[in-house]
C-alpha cells in the first residue's frame, strides 16, 4: 500500500519539526511538503495535492480555518487541526475548522507529556484523517431513505401513535461529528419540544470548550454538561445536555447518570450506553440518531432503539466524513430512516411534533 503523502502546516518551525519527526517514525507516512502560513499550505494542496494535511490554527498571512475553507471549497482534502486545547480562542477557531470541514482535532504535545504518547496519537490521527468510506451499503427494504438522497423535497416520517408521544432525542457523533451536530442544531427552532440528550467522540481537553461552541450554533436553544442525579427534562422547551468528558451518560429511573463505567468500543462516551439505556427507559417515546464516525459504537444501540419501537435515523453515506458508525447500523437494520445531514433537523422536527399536529 502507498505511503500516506502529509502536508506540514505551523508556523513554529519547532513545531513543524516535531510533526515531521513524529510522522517519519511510521513507515507508512510521508510528509512532503511542510507550509509556514496559511495560505503556503493552500497553494501546496493545490498543487501537489496531499493525502492529509496537518493544520495549525494560529498562522501569519493567512490563518488555519481560512486556510481550511479554501481547501475544502477547493481541493478537498482530509485536514487534522493540531491544536492547543490550553487556549480557549484557539480551540473556539479550530471548531470552527471542523465547521469548515477539517476532519479530526488532536491537541498539541503538552510539556510533561511522555515520551512517545503524542506521537503515537497523531500517527494514528492522520491515519484516521485518511479514511474514506469504501462501498455503498444496500439499504434495507424496512429502512427508508429520505430527502436530497432519494430525490424528494422532504422527508416523509412514519407517524407516532398518540399513546407513544416522543419525550426524548438522543444523538451520537464521532469523527466529523463536532460540524454535523452543529450544522442540526442551527436548524432546529427555538420551540423544539424535547430534550436532547448528546454523545460525541471528543478528547476530553476539548469537551468543555465543545460545549461551549456548540451553544454558538444552537440557534438559542441552551446547551450545558449533564450532571449526574438530575431528572429527565421534561418535554415542553428543549435544552441540549451532553455528555461530561470520559464519562458514560445513561438515563436511569427517571434520572441521568453520569459513570465512569469501562469503556465500550474502547470509547467513553459510548453512544451505545447512551441509546441502550435510552431504549430501556423510555421505549417507543424515545429518537435516536445515528451520525458520521469510524467504528460501530452506537449501532447496536439505535438497534435497541428501534426493537423497542422508537424512532431511528442514520446519516448516509454521501454527507458523512466517515460512514463507519451509520454503515454499521444500517447493516443491522437499525435505522428507520437514512438521511443526508441537511435534512436530519427536519426529520427530527417532524418525529418530533406534538400530539395536536401543531408544526414547530
Amino acid at each position: 500500500m502507498a505511503a500516506i503523502r502529509v502536508l506540514v502546516a505551523d508556523d513554529s518551525m519547532t513545531v513543524r519539526k516535531r510533526l515531521v519527526q513524529a510522522l517519519s517514525t511510521d513507515a507508512g507516512i510521508q510528509v512532503i511538503a511542510e507550509a509556514a502560513d496559511g495560505r503556503t499550505a493552500t497553494e501546496l494542496c493545490r498543487r501537489i495535492r496531499p493525502d492529509v494535511v496537518t493544520m495549525d490554527v494560529m498562522m501569519p498571512v493567512m490563518d488555519g480555518v481560512t486556510a481550511t475553507e479554501y481547501i475544502m471549497a477547493n481541493c478537498p482534502t482530509p485536514i487534522l487541526m493540531v491544536s492547543a486545547s490550553s487556549n480557549r480562542g484557539q480551540v473556539l477557531q479550530t471548531f470552527d475548522a471542523l465547521a469548515a470541514g477539517a476532519v479530526d482535532v488532536l491537541d498539541k504535545p503538552a510539556a510533561d507529556t511522555p515520551d512517545g504518547v503524542w506521537e503515537r496519537e497523531l500517527v494514528g490521527a492522520v491515519m484516521v484523517s485518511r479514511i474514506k468510506a469504501i462501498r455503498r451499503p444496500s439499504v434495507n427494504r424496512r429502512s427508508r431513505v429520505v430527502g436530497a438522497a432519494a430525490g424528494v423535497a422532504a422527508p416523509v416520517v412514519l407517524p407516532l401513535l398518540e399513546s407513544d408521544e416522543a419525550v426524548i432525542v438522543a444523538i451520537g457523533a464521532s469523527i466529523g461529528g463536532p460540524s454535523a451536530i452543529a450544522k442540526i442544531l442551527s436548524q432546529i427552532p427555538a420551540g423544539f419540544p424535547l430534550p436532547i440528550l448528546l454523545v460525541i467522540h471528543i478528547a476530553p481537553e476539548f469537551a468543555q470548550s465543545l460545549v461551549e461552541w456548540i451553544a454558538t450554533r444552537s440557534n438559542k436553544l441552551p446547551v450545558r454538561v449533564a450532571v449526574d442525579g438530575e431528572p429527565i427534562p421534561r418535554p415542553g422547551l428543549a435544552e441540549i445536555l451532553m455528555a461530561p468528558p470520559d464519562r458514560h451518560l445513561v438515563v436511569r429511573g427517571g434520572r441521568l447518570r453520569v459513570t465512569d463505567t469501562p469503556p465500550r468500543h474502547l470509547c467513553r462516551p459510548s453512544i451505545d450506553e447512551l441509546f441502550e439505556s435510552v431504549a430501556r427507559e423510555c421505549g417507543s417515546q424515545a429518537i435516536a440518531c445515528l451520525l458520521t464516525g469510524m467504528g460501530k459504537d452506537g449501532a447496536a444501540g439505535l438497534l435497541a432503539v428501534r426493537q423497542k419501537g422508537g424512532h431511528t435515523i442514520a446519516q448516509d453515506e454521501a454527507s458523512s466524513t466517515v460512514f463507519g458508525m451509520p454503515r454499521e447500523a444500517i447493516a443491522l437494520d437499525a435505522a428507520q430512516i437514512v438521511a443526508p445531514l441537511a435534512d436530519v433537523a427536519g426529520t427530527l422536527c417532524l418525529m418530533a411534533r406534538r400530539r395536536n399536529g401543531d408544526a414547530l
